[in-house]
């Protein structure tokens, strides 16, 4: 008698924790279908109305300009060699890196001397970074004018190695992603392309 007891208890115990895991795993891919449908929609829309905009309206950033707030639409990066196609905003909060490639604040702006650094995830927007080569041109365009870039260089750095976001006296562009690229979980290290200005 105390084995069907036991055997039920289990049963049951087993039968809940079986509904329990389903829910968590549609709860999961749920909130990753919304993810991506928010990211490919800001994007889709973003496109838009900045091919819409590009030549009706003065430039977002200049050099005369007080840096853009956070989440304020910088303009689009394409590497057309590799398909990678991404609308850059300010900043690299979570919504922003969620939503497209994001310009690490504090870093220089298009079309004047400095570092411009740019930095998206290595699972979504900086995937196709993988097959980057040294020579590859990096197109950034912005409401006002297109810069384009030839990758010099390649890397991979540790997290607390900001040394490849120090300002220049040239004009330079720097990519930044996690790195590995196929690592499940937060990886350890980052991964750099450096392009320089073609004038």
């Amino acid at each position: 008698m105390k084995l069907r007891i036991k055997i039920a208890a289990v049963s049951a115990l087993l039968k809940w924790s079986q509904r329990l895991l389903l829910s968590g795993a549609i709860v999961a891919l749920a909130y990753c279908g919304f993810v991506m449908l928010d990211s490919w929609t800001f994007q889709r829309r973003e496109f838009r109305e900045f091919d819409r905009t590009v030549k009706a309206r003065p430039p977002v950033v200049s050099g005369a300009s007080l840096p853009p707030v956070v989440d304020a639409l910088i303009g689009r990066i394409e590497v057309r060699r590799l398909g990678l196609s991404a609308m850059v905003v300010e900043g690299t909060t979570d919504s922003a890196l969620r939503r497209a490639a994001g310009h690490i604040l504090g870093t220089g702006m298009p079309g004047v001397p400095g570092n411009v650094g740019i930095a998206a995830h290595r699972d979504t927007f900086f995937r196709p970074l993988r097959n980057v080569r040294k020579d590859d041109v990096i197109t950034l365009t912005t409401s006002g004018a297109e810069y384009r870039y030839r990758v010099v260089s390649t890397k991979v750095v540790h997290p607390d190695d900001v040394s490849v976001l120090d300002p220049s006296a040239e004009e330079v562009l720097t990519l930044v992603t996690c790195y590995p690229f196929f690592f499940v979980g937060s990886a350890p290290d980052r991964f750099i392309v450096r392009a320089e200005r073609i004038v």
